[in-house]
């Protein structure tokens, strides 16, 4: 079971395929409240590579949004 709170810092990331492979795009740094308000704002098809990552895990945007 995943404990999560508003302020807890968090990396949201956009894991997206390219030419050379798999890149890691940070988009934002700070509290998970805020990194899902501008996830929520991405299209869907960026939303389908997000990833937010706490200090011991990392869930899909999806996962997390339809949790």
């Amino acid at each position: 079971m995943r404990t999560t709170y508003e302020s807890a810092t968090v990396r949201l990331y956009h894991l997206a395929d390219g030419p050379e492979g798999s890149a890691a795009q940070t988009l934002f740094y700070g509290p998970l409240e805020e990194a899902m308000a501008l996830a929520a704002q991405q299209s869907e098809e960026i939303q389908a590579d997000l990833f937010i990552a706490t200090d011991n895990d990392v869930i899909a945007w999806l996962d997390l949004a339809e949790g």
